[in-house]
């Protein structure tokens, strides 16, 4: 790393790249951000959580998200890939990241009524749903009511355990009546590739990976098979970080939404992008090329869409998935 052998030439070139910086965010008709506000900033680096086929993993893959941020001074550092949301949760509460990897929201609200010191900074909403219970071709599971006896691997108060409720409620089927198999999707694809669970609730892009590699098809799809949205990316941060580091939360909130709007209009080239990192087959790639998925975003003062998140919760709630009542209001920093 060079150093420069005069302080004040160093601090003429942090103010010059500084104001270099700003001019730049303003042209790129991003939010100005702003160092002076009282204690807005304590550091220049963002620890980020990624996982194979997120938001930030092909923001990573990509690099112009780590662009983004540079113009306010702010190095991006990586952290995973994680497989699931749950264990990128544990690493910001542990402190290892300062941001989870835009996984579910309702990990991180199980994570937060545990006492974990965690707040959403926003929220995004992803068109198709691609969730889905799948089972092996020939297992003789193809509808829901199919389930009954047999044991599903799921998510524990994940996308995959909420879905299986669902799915049994709209059916009208009783809980017991099926095995619930907690485990994580590293084990749980394994699992069900060699026939130690019958089914399995998961979404994309592993779900994708298991239609083609696995030979197995669709028992119930979210996007086709259930009218109403339960649960929602999320970004999530450590409280203190959040305390301290508005202007790093505001700037990770734009670019997000700069890599959303990037991926909306260029889906092809944003699953080439995810196939490099999973590496996954050509089949399963087309098969996310053909979803077309779309990135919507909220922010903590989007009102209409705090009361849909409210009423989910209030929905995971009602049925244990989430130990108890929880309002989510009081876990939505305002930056």
């Amino acid at each position: 790393m060079h150093h420069d052998s005069k302080p004040d030439s160093l601090h003429r070139r942090q103010l010059l790249q500084a104001a270099l910086g700003s001019a730049a965010l303003t042209a790129s008709g991003l939010p100005l951000l702003s160092r002076a506000a009282g204690r807005s900033r304590n550091t220049d680096t963002v620890r980020l959580a990624w996982g194979k086929g997120g938001l930030p993993g092909i923001a990573r893959t990509r690099g112009e998200f780590e662009k983004i941020l540079a113009r306010d001074g702010i190095k991006v550092q990586w952290i995973g890939p994680f497989p699931n949301h749950a264990p990128s949760l544990q690493a910001v509460t542990g402190g290892s990241a300062d941001f989870g990897f835009g996984g579910s929201t309702t990990p991180a609200l199980a994570a937060m009524i545990a006492g974990s010191p965690l707040v959403f900074t926003q929220f995004a909403v992803v068109e198709p749903r691609s969730t889905a219970i799948i089972a092996r071709d020939g297992s003789g599971i193809d509808k829901v009511s199919d389930l009954v006896g047999k044991t599903v691997a799921v998510n524990r108060s994940g996308l995959g355990e909420f879905l299986l409720v669902a799915a049994l409620e709209k059916h009208g089927i009783a809980r017991e009546k099926v095995r619930f198999v907690y485990l994580n999707p590293p084990d749980a694809g394994p699992a069900f590739a060699q026939g130690k669970v019958d089914a399995w609730s998961m979404w994309s892009p592993g779900v994708d990976i298991a239609r083609v590699e696995y030979k197995a098809h669709d028992v119930f799809f979210e996007g086709r098979d259930l009218e109403f949205l339960i649960d929602f990316n999320s970004y999530v941060t450590h409280r203190k970080f959040a305390e301290e580091n508005a202007d790093i939360v505001r700037a990770v909130n734009a670019a997000y939404r700069a890599e959303g709007e990037w991926i909306s209009k260029n889906p092809r080239e944003a699953e080439l992008l995810v196939q490099k990192d999973a590496g996954y087959a050509d089949a399963v790639r087309d098969s996310l090329i053909r979803l077309a998925r779309r990135w919507e975003f909220h922010g903590a003062d989007d009102a209409r869409f705090i009361a849909t998140f409210q009423s989910a919760a209030d929905w995971l709630a009602a049925r244990k998935i989430l130990p108890q009542k929880v309002q989510v209001s009081d876990y939505i920093v305002k930056v």
